[in-house]
């Protein structure tokens, strides 16, 4: 039998994006105890720390559960890849750290869909309150929360290029993605801190490490819930091989991600209980919604080769010798090429009149962007990501096994719905065309995997072979009213019919948003923690 441990008022498992709001946040009253799970380590890494790390952790194991989704039709057949942070911080420790919160549209679409509390006016004052923001200083801003914000301090001149010619193509410049309005062409603000990363560990978790009453276990495998009836009385996880109990007083909250969360609630017991049974589960809870509604960003690559000499990074001596020279500027002053986020200027767009929001995402690099950074060419290019931000293919997880360090069957039907096809080529078409103005015709050289312009079925077919995730899934513990059979959570993210049960991060996402996912992510945890403080 596993051993008894302590008690705590809140276990939070999982210390990603929102796990790590909420431990800071909780624990802020010295009379409560928290104690927060991870089954990553900690997060002092050079590759965490060092912004160009992600370079080293987004095709490994490092830091990184490194999943693959089941082969996808959609894909021709391939598996996906789900690179997830596994280390204090989460994903937030290991993405491309780049600052956006969406469309004011896709907040007041939750609270259409039955989500009191969560317009974009309820959820405007948490983006802020996490935000500190080194730039801008209007009432949608903020310059005192604990995630540093601001603007890229060595990005390559050739991002310039990608933007003017963004403005050929008919999209205007704009200043900032996050403000009243997010069509443009843009330098994104990137969550660095005197150039290190901060992650939502450095924001929220650091620099309240010595609180006596918060208790953070990292290298901790969350196994199960622990069930008095329908009332979350702990939580179970394994740590050197011994399985461990600890207990609550007040909540167990999961914070473990699209794929963690709804796992974990399966394997309590909390799910469709004839998946369950399928694995020897006993059902606690019969829950459809638990792994359901799995929502992700398709993202598209294309690439064009340029000279070594122009502003990018590759493999080459020039290029070998320009990181080698930025690391010892970042080691002594924490300045120069280590400190880039590679996605260093990007676009919204619309691919058509009158959509309620911006339905296409560009991100440039000044690089050869290809397979995950897994693909390894040689020499130097630029490359641009064209991301759909809105589709309509709705996949879901499922368990393989009753076993917590067992992968799972991550299925997010990709292309499944025959729009998400029809709009990324048509954002793709307009993608190449920017790639191949104007502005890059002095250093342009060949594309990296050619696509005739204007040839639909030569571009579909580069689409399937090699579209994957943008990084952003979300969706499978489901927020929604009582009513929808596929909602896991209420709009004070409690699960449904479960007591002393939430679930926190972007797996609560009824729709997937406009936007990279990270800061949304933190601002759930913001509001959250607000909302547990006010019920206790």
């Amino acid at each position: 039998m596993p051993n008894k441990q302590a008690s705590f008022d809140y276990i939070i498992v999982g210390a990603g994006s929102a796990g790590c709001v909420l431990a800071a946040r909780l624990s802020e009253d010295p009379n409560v105890s928290v104690c927060l799970l991870e089954a990553g380590g900690p997060d002092n890494s050079f590759f965490i720390q060092a912004p160009i790390g992600l370079a080293a952790m987004l095709p490994t194991k490092l830091h990184n559960w490194a999943f693959e989704t089941i082969p996808q039709t959609g894909l021709n057949g391939r598996k996906g890849y789900q690179p997830r942070g596994k280390t204090l911080g989460g994903s937030s420790s290991t993405n491309a750290m780049l600052y956006v919160r969406g469309n004011k549209w896709d907040y007041d679409n939750w609270a259409a869909l039955g989500n009191d509390g969560w317009s974009y006016q309820d959820i405007l004052p948490y983006f802020k309150k996490s935000e500190g923001n080194e730039v801008f200083t209007d009432e949608l801003h903020s310059n005192d929360g604990p995630l540093v914000v601001g603007n890229a301090t060595d990005a390559s001149n050739i991002n310039q290029m990608f933007i003017d010619s963004c403005i050929e193509q008919g999209i205007k410049q704009i200043d900032d993605c996050n403000g009243i309005e997010q069509e443009g062409a843009f330098y994104y603000q990137r969550t660095i801190k005197n150039g290190e990363r901060c992650s939502a560990a450095k924001a929220y978790l650091t620099p309240n490490i010595s609180r006596k009453n918060l208790t953070i276990i990292t290298h901790a495998l969350t196994e199960k819930v622990l069930f008095e009836g329908k009332v979350a009385v702990g939580v179970r996880y394994k740590k050197n091989n011994q399985s461990l109990d600890i207990l609550c007083n007040k909540e167990v909250i999961l914070s473990s991600g699209a794929f963690g969360s709804p796992q974990i609630l399966m394997l309590s017991g909390v799910g469709n209980k004839t998946h369950l049974n399928e694995h020897g589960i006993n059902s606690v809870h019969h829950l459809p919604g638990v792994g359901q509604n799995l929502q992700d960003h398709i993202d598209y690559v294309q690439t064009f080769k340029v000279d070594s000499k122009e502003d990018t990074f590759g493999y080459s001596i020039r290029g070998c010798f320009r990181i080698v020279k930025s690391l010892f500027e970042w080691h002594k002053h924490r300045t120069g090429k280590v400190t880039s986020t590679f996605a260093e200027s990007g676009a919204f767009f619309s691919t058509e009149k009158n959509l309620v929001a911006p339905d296409a995402q560009l991100v440039f690099v000044p690089a050869i962007a290809d397979n995950h950074a897994r693909t390894v060419n040689f020499g130097h290019g630029y490359s641009c990501h064209i991301t759909l931000l809105r589709p309509e293919s709705v996949g879901e997880v499922k368990l393989n096994s009753n076993k917590p360090e067992d992968s799972l069957a991550i299925d997010p039907k990709f292309f499944s719905h025959q729009q998400d096809m029809a709009v990324i080529k048509k954002a793709a078409d307009k993608m190449q065309t920017i790639l191949e103005g104007q502005p890059f015709t002095a250093i342009r050289k060949e594309m990296l995997y050619f696509v005739e312009s204007g040839n639909e079925e030569d571009l579909e077919r580069d689409i399937r072979n090699r579209a994957d995730t943008q990084y952003h899934p979300c969706g499978t513990c489901k927020m929604g009213p009582k009513a929808d059979e596929m909602a896991v959570v209420d709009a004070q993210l409690k699960v449904h019919g479960m007591e002393k049960l939430r679930v926190v991060d972007a797996s609560i996402m009824p729709k997937i948003i406009s936007g990279n996912t990270n800061a949304p992510t933190i601002m759930i945890g913001e509001k959250a923690a607000d909302m547990i403080l006010a019920n206790d």
